[in-house]
């Protein structure tokens, strides 16, 4: 843990630079200079991941790395409006911000967490929250699930790198196993949350696992983060499942199961509309791509083309919506047509041959401005740049 000597020096020199003073270490030889670093390092990413953790000045950072892998507050918070009870034991505890947050909702948390760093981390920064409720417990998590008593919920967030640190994604590479222990793990609670990769195979691991109730796919600012599957007693059709498309901080979110999914059928477009619709980020990992056409009233531009169209603007769709300026098939003619005068756009490939690279150097782009070039495949085959500007 650290002295109040280097707690202090990192407070007082947060908007310093850090390579600058540790070059400067010398000249404070009662500060731990290297530690103070980790601090000022953890401080700054807290701001946008941790928000609420960093107003308070005697939260304690941990590595980058440790950083790197926690939840953000933003889906922490999530997953805290899916639980509730009296007892909550979180077997992978981490840093303890999905642990924090959904302890608001029981009257007891154990927090399990065998890398004793973390875990003083993890218990000093509960005294500093004021989170008396969470009991810290430094042990491996299988020898807490032999003697823990039955609890309303248990949360996982198994380890994602194999013993040679390469990064993994199936369920059964991960550290502990999901799928060998699922029996045990429901002898031990009434539902359990598993926090799993954004790369996952949901279809596989809907397989692998027998008990699963729900899907819950979040996004935050555009980019899936995390997919978190619901265990419970009850076996359910995975037809029936229902899966939860959370789109972060907005709250176009957008609920299905599967059986609609395999079910919808939905109408193509032989050229778009005035307006173009792009599913955000939750929806496309979800493989959700026929049951949006139906729902809203859309056109799909291909059957492998997550792009939807209409005539009428479609307030409601949960992703990013645009207004056509124009659509041109791609030829060596198209700097002097469809993009006369432009300098710049947001380019991006869907279901296209060529990728964003090698086709901004082709079209001589830059990177940003307020139009929107999509590259994309139409329902007869044809390689389109569809221009925009958001509706």
């Amino acid at each position: 843990m650290l002295d109040e000597r280097t707690i202090q020096f990192a407070i007082q020199h947060r908007q310093d630079d850090v390579h600058r003073l540790l070059l400067l270490a010398s000249q404070y030889p009662d500060v731990d200079m290297p530690a103070a670093a980790t601090q000022i390092e953890g401080w700054h990413a807290a701001r946008t991941k941790i928000p609420s953790w960093a107003e308070n000045d005697a939260v304690i950072w941990p590595s980058r790395l440790s950083m790197e892998q926690c939840s953000s507050e933003a889906t922490a918070r999530y997953k805290a409006t899916l639980v509730g009870g009296s007892t909550l034991a979180d077997l992978t505890g981490g840093l303890g911000v999905d642990c924090a947050f959904m302890s608001e909702r029981f009257e007891k948390t154990i927090y399990v967490e065998r890398n004793e760093q973390i875990f003083a981390i993890s218990s000093a920064n509960f005294r500093s929250l004021a989170l008396s409720n969470i009991h810290p417990v430094c042990e491996d998590a299988l020898r807490v699930l032999e003697t823990l008593p039955l609890q309303d919920w248990l949360y996982l967030d198994p380890a994602r790198r194999s013993t040679s640190g390469r990064k993994v994604v199936a369920l059964d590479d991960c550290e502990p196993d999901v799928t060998a222990l699922e029996d045990k793990l429901l002898q031990h609670a009434s539902q359990v949350m598993i926090k799993c990769s954004p790369m996952l195979d949901i279809h596989r691991a809907c397989q692998q696992l027998r008990s699963v109730q729900s899907i819950h796919v979040v996004a935050l600012n555009g980019e899936c983060k995390e997919l978190l599957l619901i265990l419970g007693k009850t076996p359910k059709n995975p037809d029936e499942m229902g899966v939860f498309c959370i789109n972060l901080p907005s709250d176009d979110s957008f609920f299905f199961t599967r059986k609609e999914e395999k079910e919808a059928t939905c109408e193509f477009a032989s050229e778009p509309g005035l307006y173009l619709y792009e599913p955000n980020a939750a929806i496309l990992k979800a493989g959700c791509f026929k049951l949006p056409a139906q729902r809203f009233g859309l056109k799909k531009l291909h059957p492998n083309t997550q792009l939807y169209t209409s005539d009428t603007l479609c307030k409601d769709f949960p992703g990013r919506s645009f207004r056509v300026v124009g659509a041109e098939k791609l030829s060596k003619d198209i700097r002097k047509s469809l993009l006369a005068g432009i300098t710049q756009a947001n380019l991006t490939t869907r279901n296209f041959p060529t990728s964003v690279d090698d086709l901004r150097k082709r079209l001589r782009l830059a990177e940003g401005g307020s139009h929107y070039l999509f590259a994309t495949t139409t329902n007869d085959n044809r390689h389109l740049l569809v221009l925009c500007t958001k509706a």
